[in-house]
């Protein structure tokens, strides 16, 4: 047998062999480690996107690293290495606190300045298009939408104008409902909301998509679309396209422009516009190409927040300065009431849908300082400043209140002052919901100049003020001499509360109500009744 000796010699030889061994099975470890991790960054990639677009339109950010790594390396060489990783640190901390505040300052007068150099001047305003009325605020497209759902593992999702057939539409995606269907299934199709007609016209287009709106990331149009598109661009919320049948998902994006004096900053510029069809097939369109396309010529491609954006930015049009101080002729885009949805408004005018933002000046006024229309299939640029006092979309929704003394302001309230043009004279076109956002009150014409409020109630009155037609006569093409205000408003209404359709009736017109031979809610068989609508 081999002596103690020995045992302990050979045991410290084998310790010795291990830990020769373990830099290289380290080494193995950390690079396999580093292969996965790569590999699953790459193709998990569009989880990233956020954080890495972040820094990447951030140039201050490895301007710090640089920096701080600089001073770093300098400063251990005196007080050693712990003392100069937290000088370091500090020194990255700092310079990303100051520097990202004064780079978004510079950003913000880059940008409004140049919007304002690019921008043409509008001598007036479009006419608002009579055919294309905004009547059905958002809210309340997404209540139509919801009650007549009538698939229960889906519900709609999104919310967004889409064009089809030269009407305006709210459209929703038909998203999985619930744990199990979101991992299972697919975008079912897309839900059409008539924006132009005040009862529920509600259109579904059923369709599986296999990347679409709403399931999980394998099915998802998003995960997709950052994997086979531009990865370090913005992109912006989606709406879906019907054209000819088939459906589509349009996504306009902004791209970033570097200026690097006097301090790198970035500022978005709009990129394009990607197209996803019901098989996955992704196109991405520069903002010419997407113009041309077949599916696309009817809609809007300009991004909605790089309007919002670039028009917010005017007001650093006297210097970034002139907004801590004086505030002259500083400018703030009108905040409006409306849930879930803000300006920019898109309008469908004579020239095309535009986006038009209202801009009042800087604190407690409520004026019209300005009216930027940015056209929203090129982003053509156009300001109208008003040669008379008018009064801006905040205000509108006071003269509303104001005006329909009747109204119980506890269970409705104004939505979405959008602003149209009738016979070059700019109104305020006010919606009156209830506050459940289950139906539209009436709609209010605001005067900007005179505060004169015109109140109506069906869409055949909105769309005759929009014509500049009294609302109290027929068209001159309808023939008979009956009032243009309906005796009797029959409205058949849905189980869940929502009007389905609405009946007008006109003069001495009479109406038959007959009911089949089914029992009504009493059990009782009905017959049927005439009713005479006297004006």
């Amino acid at each position: 047998m081999p002596s103690l000796d020995e045992l302990i010699v050979a045991m410290w030889q084998r310790l010795a062999r291990m830990r020769a061994r373990s830099p290289r099975r380290l080494a193995a470890l950390t690079a396999t480690a580093a292969i996965v991790a790569a590999v699953l960054a790459w193709y998990f990639r569009p989880w990233l996107q956020g954080i890495v677009y972040g820094i990447y339109t951030t140039p201050i950010v490895p301007l710090a690293v640089v920096l701080g790594i600089g001073i770093t390396l300098l400063v251990r060489r005196q007080f050693g290495a712990l003392a100069g990783g937290q000088i370091g640190i500090t020194v990255v901390v700092l310079v990303l606190v100051a520097g990202a505040g004064g780079t978004g300052l510079l950003a913000g007068e880059d940008l409004g300045k140049r919007t304002i150099d690019t921008a043409t001047t509008a001598e007036n305003l479009s006419e608002t298009d009579p055919t294309k009325p905004r009547v059905v605020p958002k809210s309340v497209a997404s209540r139509y939408a919801s009650n007549t759902l009538n698939f229960p593992q889906y519900r709609i999702a999104g919310g967004d104008i889409t064009v089809r057939n030269g009407t305006p539409y709210w459209s929703y995606a038909l998203a999985p409902d619930g744990a199990f269907n979101y991992y299972t299934k697919q975008q079912h199709g897309t839900v059409l909301v008539d924006m132009t007609e005040q009862n529920a016209e509600v259109d579904t287009v059923v369709g599986d998509f296999r990347k679409g709106i709403g399931p999980a990331f394998y099915n998802n149009y998003r995960f997709t679309m950052l994997k086979r598109g531009n990865y370090l661009v913005n992109y912006e919320d989606p709406y879906l396209v019907v054209h000819e049948g088939e459906q589509h998902i349009a996504v306009p994006y902004t791209k970033p422009e570097f200026h690097w004096l006097p301090l790198p900053y970035t500022t978005p510029e709009w990129g394009g516009v990607v197209l996803i069809d019901r098989d996955g097939t992704v196109e991405d369109l520069s903002p010419q190409a997407a113009r041309n396309h077949p599916a696309l010529q009817e809609q809007k491609l300009y991004p909605f927040e790089l309007a919002r954006q670039k028009v917010a930015a005017t007001k650093y049009r006297n210097g970034i300065v002139n907004t801590f101080t004086s505030h002259r002729d500083e400018v703030e885009v009108a905040p409006v009431p409306g849930e879930n949805n803000d300006q920019p408004f898109l309008v469908f005018t004579d020239d095309g849908p535009q986006y038009v933002v209202a801009v009042e000046p800087y604190g407690q006024a409520q004026g019209l300082k300005e009216v930027w229309i940015i056209d929203g299939r090129t982003g053509e640029y156009e300001v109208y400043t008003p040669t008379e006092s008018l009064f801006g979309a905040r205000k509108a929704t006071d003269y509303v209140r104001q005006a329909a003394r009747t109204t119980d302001w506890n269970r409705f309230t104004p939505s979405e002052p959008i602003p149209v043009v009738v016979d070059g004279q700019l109104y305020w076109e006010v919606r009156v919901v209830p506050t459940d956002s289950s139906g539209i009150a009436y709609t209010a014409f605001v005067n900007a100049r005179s505060s004169d409020v015109r109140e109506v109630s069906t869409t055949p009155e909105v769309t005759a003020f929009l014509e500049g037609r009294d609302v109290t006569t027929q068209p001159a093409d309808a023939g008979g001499d009956d009032e243009r205000t309906p005796s009797l408003v029959i409205e058949r209404v849905a189980p869940n509360g929502t009007v389905v359709e609405t009946l007008e009736v006109y003069g001495n017109e009479s109406v038959r109500i007959v009911q089949g031979s089914n029992t009504n809610s009493t059990g009782r068989n009905a017959t049927g009744t005439n009713v005479t609508a006297k004006g």
